[in-house]
């Protein structure tokens, strides 16, 4: 757990107007005579794959450059953060680590990660701003170089809005008039479901919406779960549950899954990745969904959430911060490394460049309709809105699963699961020695 200095810190540094000076000034080193010769690094990650595309390095640049890694597969979420935490204390930490956004600012603020950047040349030039955004936690420092992204988008079933005599809808206010018009046409069905079983969409959604949940002002940390926006998202999805417009049960269950596949749900909001969750669950469906763009709060909006992505970052551990940060551009960049990736872990890659090529040339095998699936995909991608972490989601994420999952089940008062989130999440903070404004 970050002390109260270290949390003052943390601060300072994530508030723009103060920079990253101090952070990077203890994260980050000049080792560029500790690389001169041949040096070997630890890379921990989860993503599948990722033993081919350090073997692509390896056998390429890196014996050219004379930088050998070494890969350990790890668990993912919040078992590897922990992991991380553990090996920084005893400082035998790996020299890179594959980290979620929202892990970052954890991970900072235990000074876990290095800045990286004066390392990384012109990697920024490769993403989106609002993909950027992440690993820089809106200063000057790098954290991490983006590997994967989660753009929001919408997913139905094509046949059946054709047989309902639906239209997709381009608004949240749309969504809602086609959840209910449904139930009128056909009582048995669902439009779609609220699942409170994975907070991250929540979250994407709330992201869409404008939401910022943890901010700076000064040296202090401000807890706005509960802000405006996220109590619109929240009021919207809770008035759907409570009038049965839609189902209120959670989602990867087999009940959910039989739904998906047999059309008694018709429609998901999901991320770019979810032409692999519907191969596994919905499997007769093949050929018969199609993508759109989120529904907008406005019609005159065009903007989306993100659900899921991941970055590489270089530990404070690591004796080869340059190096290591050299290897972290080259994967995340490198338009082979990127492939393999796709094609070996179903990423969706954060670099712009990758997102037409390579593995992306073709629709989804499960999306072969939809010929234009990943040039939607990519156009989407470019509207996803900043998000804003904090050092303590996992707390908040949690929280969501018991007041939400609660709510959803007994179809009570989604503002009061949400004010609950709030709370159990300002107070951990305060807990934590964070020094919090109200």
């Amino acid at each position: 757990m970050p002390n109260t200095k270290r949390a003052r810190l943390v601060a300072s540094t994530i508030a723009i107007a103060l920079g990253a000076t101090a952070l990077a000034a203890c994260g980050s080193s000049d080792d560029s005579k500790a690389d001169s010769g041949p040096v070997t690094l630890t890379f921990w990650s989860w993503a599948p794959g990722m033993d081919k595309v350090v073997d692509l390095w390896n056998k390429g640049p890196g014996k050219k450059d004379q930088i050998t890694v070494t890969f350990k597969k790890q668990a993912s979420g919040d078992t590897l953060v922990t992991k991380i935490l553990t090996a920084h204390k005893a400082k035998t930490g790996p020299d890179l680590v594959q980290a979620e956004y929202q892990a970052l600012p954890t991970l900072v603020s235990n000074g876990a990660v290095a800045d990286i950047s004066k390392e990384i040349g012109d990697a920024k030039s490769k993403f989106a701003d609002g993909v950027w955004g992440q690993v820089t936690l809106g200063t000057d420092a790098v954290y991490a170089v983006p590997q994967d992204i989660g753009p929001l988008m919408f997913y139905y079933r094509a046949d059946l809005f054709k047989k309902y005599g639906l239209t997709v809808p381009t608004t949240w206010d749309q969504f809602a008039e086609t959840a209910r018009a449904l139930k009128k046409k056909a009582p048995d069905v669902d439009l779609t479901t609220f699942s409170a079983n994975d907070a991250g969409l929540f979250a994407g959604l709330a992201q869409q919406a404008g939401a910022r949940w943890w901010t700076t002002s000064g040296n202090k940390w401000k807890v706005g779960i509960n802000d405006a926006a996220t109590q619109k998202v929240a009021k919207f999805w809770g008035g759907l549950v409570k009038e049965g417009a839609i189902d209120n049960q959670p989602m990867y269950t087999p009940a959910w899954n039989k739904a998906l596949d047999t059309g008694k749900q018709i429609a998901w909001v999901s991320a770019v990745w979810a032409p692999g969750v519907l191969t596994t669950a919905a499997p007769s469906a093949k050929g018969k969904w199609a993508m759109a763009p989120l529904p907008q709060w406005s019609a005159n909006d065009d903007v989306t959430g993100s659900w899921g992505g991941s970055s590489t970052a270089v530990t404070t551990d690591s004796k080869h911060q340059a190096a290591a940060a050299k290897f972290a551009a080259w994967l995340n960049t490198n338009g082979a490394a990127l492939d393999t990736m796709a094609k070996e872990g179903g990423i969706y890659p954060a670099s712009t460049s990758a997102q037409l090529s390579g593995a992306f040339s073709n629709p989804p095998a499960y999306f072969s309709n939809q010929a234009d699936f990943y040039t939607k995909a990519a156009e989407i991608a470019k509207t996803t809105a900043a998000s804003s972490w904090g050092p303590n989601v996992n707390v908040a994420y949690t929280t969501f699963n018991d007041a939400f999952g609660t709510a959803a089940k007994n179809k009570s008062d989604f503002v009061t699961a949400l004010n609950t989130m709030q709370d159990t999440t300002l107070a951990d903070m305060k807990k934590q020695g964070f020094e919090v404004s109200q």
